[in-house]
């Protein structure tokens, strides 16, 4: 779908969509076009290096991931229930993607939801700064 223009591909979506609606038939699609994903796909699967580094249905995952933004934090310090995916710091101030299964209040944080290109990104960055040695110790 990359090679077509922006409005056949997204003609062809809509097209497959109407096919997926009548039939019930279940697709697979594997793309580097996020955006064209989250208009279509109620299930994802995100591989880096041939590993699953996460998977779900998309609305959970989204409504799962938060971008915390607040001045610098030791991301050890956020508490139970919330996992760290992505970290950057400056000086002074620190910007933090989060899976969370706890609701964050914490007012010294802002607090924001991401869009699916936002998940990709941040679940892809996280693989390739551990390294392959770190990604297979994870998952043991």
């Amino acid at each position: 779908m990359a090679a077509l223009d922006p409005l056949a591909r997204r003609e062809f979506l809509q097209g497959l969509m109407e096919y997926v609606a009548e039939s019930g038939t279940s697709v697979v699609m594997s793309s580097h076009l996020v955006a064209d994903l989250e208009r279509v796909c109620d299930y994802l699967i995100v591989l880096v290096r041939s590993r699953v580094r996460v998977t779900g249905e998309v609305e959970e995952l989204l409504a799962g991931q938060h971008r915390i933004t607040g001045a610098r934090i030791d991301p050890a310090r956020l508490g139970p229930g919330r996992q760290v995916i992505l970290a950057r710091h400056t000086d002074v101030q620190s910007t933090l993607m989060v899976r969370s299964t706890a609701p964050i209040e914490d007012p010294a944080f802002s607090v924001d939801g991401i869009d699916l290109e936002d998940l990709v990104l941040a679940y892809m960055t996280e693989a390739a700064q551990s390294g392959p040695d770190r990604v297979l110790e994870k998952q043991r």
